[in-house]
């Protein structure tokens, strides 16, 4: 899953919901400068990252996509759920999704001094161009795939993925919506036996 759906899943934990975001720009061994509360969000997301990858369903979307997009199909399938959340966001949330972003957007404001550099680099950009909102539009998704495509170091084709998603869009959203509450229920279970209970 991308951002929009890691945030939605530390189900409005600040703390939780940091560590959900940076742990994709640190590694193993920056886990432990921050606090417990941070860490936690930070297994929780790799946690979500394992559960997702695994899923026999998430798999089925990933094959569909792997004839165009090749290794980086998982990669792909990320982004693309995030756009399902986005337009299928009310059957997952009864804040809504303009709302839920400000939101977002003002947390890590609000904790920019503890988040990585790479992200403190990024949030600008982010909130200026809305991007947890931008999710549910065709130019977001497409200015995402864009973006991805220009950091890859090797050949990819993220620009064409969308044109697949259009191709298969009822089967995709058929399997997100498949998929989704259970992640939604496996995160919470995950939350409460491990963490929630902690200060």
């Amino acid at each position: 899953m991308n951002y929009l759906a890691h945030l939605h899943l530390s189900n409005h934990h600040p703390m939780l919901t940091i560590g959900n975001m940076i742990a994709d720009f640190i590694n193993n061994k920056q886990v432990e400068i921050y606090s417990p509360a941070v860490q936690r969000g930070i297994h929780l997301h790799r946690f979500i990252d394992t559960y997702t990858d695994q899923h026999p369903v998430v798999r089925q979307g990933t094959e569909r996509l792997r004839p165009t997009q090749g290794k980086y199909a998982p990669v792909v399938i990320d982004i693309l759920y995030d756009h399902l959340l986005a337009v299928n966001w009310e059957k997952y949330s009864s804040m809504s999704l303009a709302d839920f972003a400000k939101k977002q957007y003002r947390l890590l404001e609000e904790n920019l001094e503890i988040l990585p550099k790479k992200l403190q680099k990024n949030l600008p950009g982010m909130i200026k161009g809305n991007w947890l909102e931008g999710y549910g539009q065709e130019a977001g998704i497409r200015y995402t795939l864009k973006r991805m495509d220009e950091r890859t170091k090797f050949p990819s084709f993220f620009v064409e993925a969308y044109d697949t998603l259009q191709k298969f869009y009822p089967l995709f959203e058929k399997e997100f919506n498949a998929f989704y509450p259970d992640l939604i229920q496996k995160s919470l279970k995950f939350q409460s036996n491990h963490f929630l209970s902690k200060n």
